[in-house]
């Protein structure tokens, strides 16, 4: 029996567009994220690194890159958070009958971001019991560790658990643990059709 959902953020509750922040770069002639980007950008998830540091890897690494255009191009990826997520989570908390907790990769730019234009983050936030955030929390998914910590900070029986995750690596990581999950396919599926898709769990 399910007591508790654990929810991703992007593409689950707020739209994203993830080839945006690629096409938005390409402008300034980075095609591809080598080894060194994608260390730089995993650190900074974790909150290893500062937003200063992180943004001055970019600046410094291709000339004529300014910091403005990196971080316009880096937050290109959030869209919006449609009003019908929302209020499907406040009838999951007010119900009473779940604890809520979020569990989301990301960074501090893109919650900044968030906070500045998304109006409704603070109710969303309001929602969930926990609310854990990578680059605070210093774990990142799809790493095992990242579960682990939820897991062993609520005191949860994975049995008892749910996992909603737009990436499948994460849900593979969270199933190993004992975790139930849904891999949800973003545009072809919303996590407001929670209950009909996984009605066997509930």
């Amino acid at each position: 029996m399910i007591k508790n959902i654990i929810f991703d953020f992007g593409d689950v509750f707020l739209t994203l567009d993830k080839s945006a922040t690629q096409k938005q770069l390409q402008k300034f002639g980075i095609q591809d994220f080598d080894e060194s980007m994608i260390a730089n950008n995993e650190a900074y998830e974790k909150g290893e690194i500062s937003s200063e540091k992180f943004v001055d890897f970019y600046v410094e690494k291709f000339e004529g890159l300014s910091k403005n255009e990196f971080t316009k191009a880096w937050n290109s990826i959030l869209i919006e958070f449609p009003e019908s997520r929302l209020d499907f989570l406040k009838e999951l908390k007010i119900s009473g009958q779940y604890k809520l907790i979020l569990l989301s990769n990301t960074n501090e730019l893109h919650i900044d971001w968030v906070k500045e234009n998304i109006s409704v983050f603070e109710e969303f936030r309001a929602c969930f019991d926990k609310f854990y955030l990578s680059h605070e929390i210093h774990f990142r998914k799809p790493n095992a560790n990242i579960f682990e910590f939820v897991l062993r900070e609520n005191n949860l029986n994975p049995n008892e658990a749910l996992f909603v995750d737009d990436t499948e690596i994460h849900t593979k990581t969270a199933r190993k643990l004992g975790i139930h999950t849904w891999h949800l396919q973003a545009g072809k599926e919303d996590v407001t059709d929670l209950f009909s898709i996984k009605k066997d769990l509930f």
